[in-house]
């Protein structure tokens, strides 16, 4: 299993994207959708410079709220939807917020089951910047806010763990934001209990962005999740989506860089662009104009440094912003600095050089491996004074191994199938994140080249399930073990039951009916109890052989089973197996097809009898016969002529 620091996401929420007070008095919001299914609300305006790109789609969920809004940035928020559990919340101090969509928020008790998500459906593949907005605000009168973690896609991406870092986290919420992939049509935000806390969440966003931005060759495509550890626009106000009229096609907010100056950096001051930078707004990333509009450099010769607050052991996207904004500097070599990141240069910068006066320029670093909880990004003066406009910081979370899609499948198809209650919690993949449990009665483990996981073992005995056994529990080819014994189960075994993998059944003492399939005695079955059922026909003798080579079975109970010993005789023409309904049915098929085509045959031959002609040999035979038979005929009356005239002679001899 991977060990991600627990402060992930606490830490990241906190320091950077929202930690709200009183004086605030700001408004988090993203970009709006356009035209979708599902209730999504119409595009929105998103600056007058800017174009929707074909691929964009967005959700804007307000968490426990049974109504839609529209705040007074004309963000559509749309009422609580796609979740798979959990109850809803109001904030203690709705007064202290001042967006609705902040004051209401959904929690999951533990009645609802340890993992609960939400299940944003029919997606196109790509890449999506999800924004979550955590809250407490003491809405239970427990003062106590809750331990749970969060996941995406599987991937664990942030830790609570009360009490959380400071009260104003507490009261005022905070705001986090990620970059992931997905290609399975959904995209799963799941939130797991410790202990017996309710996670909470106050709003959901999800845009779909570009899906070549944030170079995610450099990344590691969708092998792994950016995690926002700070969106810094240099000597300016924090502004974006929600803080501003100012428009970011992505939904980023974009906060102030004073905090994480160093106490090294002497003589910092402000650069106000005089007239409009180019460059800005293009594919992959879109970053904003407004972000090149300023920046900070140093009234002096030395250096620019920022400390950003991280977590060890993980490795972080730095993307550093530029633009040459003062005209003073109107030529390459006129202002020349270094790019430190943790001590190491790493290149050379001269922005003029690149890309002339007033254009955006960007340039990307991972730094790997860290083993400090601060990574430090320095520019050092080689000509002039450094100068910079923003810079992100995000940690590249590896992704988590998931179930095999197959295996994925089958377990939501069993899920419906057996009416799993909700308590259980059978939300989002069946095993991953791989730092949690997986569903409750269920074991998995890694396959063969651990590249993801399958379902090892399904115990849910006596947990009063009333459904019936889908078929699709064929495609769990790795499960050993399957116990679904004392429910209220019915239906009829699924043919395909007994792969090979498959070594203990109990499906006893419930109400499944009908033969037993062929395919249980092919298996490598060494303990079968169906007893307690209402099965009926013959018993496949290869199944009740388990017995005699050291396994267990146990069928009794079943009043109509027949054909093994222990068990009464099956009648001559009592129920066969299914392989011999099959073999009879396809012979008498068979048969009664040869004597339909007889039949016809025959009938062909009597409607063409006046054709038949005897063949030439028979014809002169007959005819041979015929005159013999005149000619005797002849002799005879001759003979008899001459007897009466007295003329026959008297041969006798005296």
């Amino acid at each position: 299993m991977r060990n991600l620091p627990q402060s992930i996401t606490m830490c990241l929420a906190c320091r950077y994207d929202n930690t709200w007070g009183s004086e605030h008095g700001e408004v988090k919001r993203e970009v709006r959708l356009p035209s979708q299914p599902s209730g999504t609300p119409p595009p929105p305006s998103i600056g007058s410079e800017t174009t929707l790109p074909p691929w964009y789609t967005a959700y804007h969920i307000d968490c426990g709220s049974s109504t839609t809004t529209t705040d007074k940035f004309n963000t559509t928020w749309l009422s609580d939807r796609y979740f798979t559990a959990g109850s809803t919340g109001l904030v203690s101090e709705p007064l202290r917020f001042k967006s609705f969509h902040e004051k209401t928020l959904r929690y999951f008790p533990v009645s609802s089951g340890k993992k609960n998500c939400y299940v944003f459906p029919e997606l196109p593949p790509g890449r999506y910047h999800l924004t979550t907005f955590t809250v407490y605000d003491n809405y239970d009168g427990k003062t106590h806010p809750p331990s749970f973690d969060l996941s995406i896609e599987g991937t664990l991406v942030y830790s609570w763990r009360s009490p959380w870092e400071d009260d104003d986290v507490s009261r005022y919420g905070a705001y986090s934001d990620f970059v992931f992939f997905t290609s399975d049509g959904d995209a799963d935000v799941c939130f797991y209990s410790i202990a017996t806390d309710p996670p909470v969440i106050g709003s959901i966003e999800l845009i779909r962005i570009d899906p070549a931005s944030y170079d995610p060759v450099l990344t590691g495509n969708d092998s792994s999740i950016l995690v926002n550890y700070g969106r810094l626009s240099c000597g300016s106000n924090r502004w974006g989506p929600g803080f501003s009229d100012d428009s970011d096609v992505f939904g980023r907010v974009w906060r102030s860089d004073a905090k994480y100056r160093s106490k090294n950096s002497i003589g910092i001051k402000s650069v106000t662009a005089v007239r409009k930078v180019t460059n800005t707004g293009k594919s992959p990333n879109y970053f904003p104009a407004k972000l090149y509009d300023s920046a900070v450099t140093l009234t002096g010769t030395g250096n620019l440094e920022y400390e950003l607050p991280v977590d060890a052991k993980l490795d972080y996207l730095v993307w550093l912003h530029f633009a040459e904004i003062d005209v003073s500097v109107n030529r390459k070599g006129k202002r020349v600095f270094d790019v430190v990141i943790n001590e190491e240069n790493v290149t050379r910068i001269d922005i003029f050089k690149e890309v002339g006066g007033f254009a955006a320029y960007s340039y990307r670093y991972v730094a790997r491996n860290l083993s400090s909880a601060t990574l430090s990004v320095k520019l050092v003066h080689v000509v002039g004074s450094p100068l910079i406009c923003g810079l992100e910081n995000y940690a590249i979370v590896p992704a988590d191994i998931m179930t095999v899609p197959e295996q994925a499948t089958a377990m939501q198809a069993l899920k419906e199938s057996l009416h799993v209650p909700e308590r259980m919690g059978w939300n989002g993949d069946p095993c991953a994140p791989t730092n949690w449990d997986a569903w409750e009665g269920v074991t998995c483990h890694p396959n063969k080249d651990e590249s993801a996981l399958v379902i090892f073992q399904i115990d849910l005995g006596n947990q009063g399930l009333k459904g019936y056994i889908s078929d699709k529990i064929v495609l769990l080819t790795n499960l050993v073990s399957l116990n679904l014994s004392s429910n209220s189960l019915e239906g009829t075994l699924p043919a395909g039951l007994g792969q090979s993998s498959l070594k203990k059944l109990d499906l006893s003492n419930n109400e499944i009916y009908g033969s037993i399939p062929d395919s249980l005695s092919s298996s490598n079955l060494q303990l079968v109890l169906l007893n307690g059922n209402k099965l009926k026909g013959q018993v496949p003798e290869e199944l009740y052989s388990i017995g005699v080579h050291g396994g267990a079975i146990d069928l009794s109970g079943n009043k109509e089973l027949c054909g093994v010993p222990s068990l009464p005789n099956c009648p001559l023409f009592s129920g066969p197996s299914n392989g011999v309904k099959i073999a009879v049915g396809v012979s008498c098929g068979t048969v009664f097809l040869l004597v339909l085509i007889l039949i016809f045959i025959c009938i062909r031959r009597r409607r063409n009898d006046y054709d038949f002609a005897l063949p030439q040999e028979l014809v002169s035979l007959s005819a041979k016969r015929n005159k013999y038979q005149t000619q005797k005929s002849l002799m005879a009356l001759e003979v008899e002529s001459q007897h009466a005239k007295g003329f026959i002679r008297n041969y006798s001899l005296n």
